[in-house]
């Protein structure tokens, strides 16, 4: 299935690219997309599915938009 795949700030350079859409298995989730992608589980980070958070273990779908962005703090 084709999802399109957002990093945001320095997770673009972890990722190698800033948005593409990429193909992925059927049966992926947020958290197994990590590893597809070769963004460490590690890391601080907020994913978005279309706009909202969504769960590690959430399954994905075709088209889905997907935002991944490190966690920011001050003010």
């Amino acid at each position: 299935m084709k999802i399109q795949v957002k990093m945001i700030g320095p997770l673009m350079y972890e990722a190698g690219f800033s948005e593409k859409e990429i193909e992925v298995p059927a049966a992926t989730t947020a958290d197994s997309l990590l590893d597809l992608i070769k963004v460490s589980r590690q890391r601080p980070k907020i994913v978005t599915r279309n706009g909202r958070v969504v769960a590690p273990d959430e399954h994905l779908a075709e088209g889905d938009r997907i935002a991944i962005s490190p966690i920011y703090s001050g003010g």
